[in-house]
C-alpha cells in the first residue's frame, strides 16, 4: 500500500525556514510509513527528527 506523507523540514541556507515536502512511501501501515519517512528524510538531508514535522498522511492507490 502506498501512503502520501505531507510535512515540513527545517533547512535552507540559514536553517530558519520550514520547507514543505510531499513523499510517497510504500508501507503496510500508516505508522510504519511515518517512521520510514523520518528515516528517509533524515538520512537524505542529514536532519534529526525534531527538524521534520509530519502534517498529514493519506493512503493512495
Amino acid at each position: 500500500m502506498m501512503f502520501e506523507i505531507k510535512g515540513r523540514l527545517k533547512g535552507g541556507i540559514v536553517g530558519k525556514d520550514w520547507n514543505p515536502f510531499t513523499k510517497l512511501v510504500e508501507s503496510h501501515s500508516e505508522k510504519n510509513a511515518i517512521e520510514k519517512t523520518y528515516s528517509l528524510m533524515g538520512s537524505k538531508h542529514g536532519l534529526k527528527r525534531n527538524l521534520i514535522k509530519i502534517d498529514g498522511v493519506k493512503a493512495v492507490e
